[in-house]
């Protein structure tokens, strides 16, 4: 996830731009991502004589550990006030197993996604020609990949009511969306859609689902 919150310095090509940016390496493979995120950051910014400031704070399980909390308030202030954050990833293993025992790391990625107002995940998917010949699919089924997923993060069944009944027998999830937050993902996806090849699709559960009736009328 990258959140850019700043609006970049109108500066000349030879002296580059100065940026903040927090690093959160997070759990598991996350550490060994951001390593190499931060090589193609420094070969960006010696490229193109920009200056990156990083600034490292914890998250998930290891911020639970070192601080009983899987999004200390330094981390999200950091965040608020730099022009860039990039995570790695949250989620340990130890810690989803005891997920009955407090915090568990992935409330901290949901915790920063409505702390910084990140409503939309936006993923490119696109086949790189020169690693076809290691995709286990036939190379004219994959060799033109090009599309866009757009997935709305700050509100549905994530941040909605959730609890048990008094004998923990039986449990509940609230999916629940507005027209205003439907929009606002809808928007983005409708002006990428123009800029690309003008086709659009909308996955849903309308045969079933009240909230998934939802999207469809508001999204035609």
């Amino acid at each position: 996830m990258i959140q850019a919150t700043g609006t970049a310095e109108k500066v000349n090509t030879t002296t580059g731009v100065k940026k903040k940016i927090v690093i959160l390496r997070g759990d598991g493979i996350g550490p060994i991502l951001i390593t190499q995120a931060l090589k193609v950051m420094d070969a960006i910014a010696e490229r193109f004589n920009h200056h990156f400031e990083y600034c490292e704070c914890p998250i998930g399980a290891s911020a639970i550990q070192a601080y009983n909390d899987p999004l200390p308030e330094n981390t999200l202030a950091s965040c608020l006030k730099a022009d860039a954050s990039i995570i790695g990833a949250v989620g340990y293993p130890a810690h989803d197993l005891n997920f009955n025992q407090g915090s568990t790391p992935d409330e901290g990625l949901l915790r920063l996604r409505k702390g910084l107002g990140l409503f939309c995940n936006i993923r490119p998917i696109r086949t790189n020609q020169y690693l076809l010949k290691l995709s286990h699919l036939k190379k004219k089924y994959v060799e033109e990949v090009d599309f866009l997923i757009f997935r709305e993060l700050s509100s549905g069944i994530y941040f909605g009511d959730k609890g048990r009944t008094e004998n923990r027998s039986a449990a509940y999830d609230v999916c629940y969306y507005t027209k205003e937050q439907i929009h606002q993902v809808a928007h983005l996806a409708f002006r990428a859609a123009q800029q690309r090849k003008g086709k659009l699709t909308l996955i849903d559960k309308a045969n079933v689902l009240e909230t998934s009736k939802l999207w469809r009328e508001e999204v035609k």
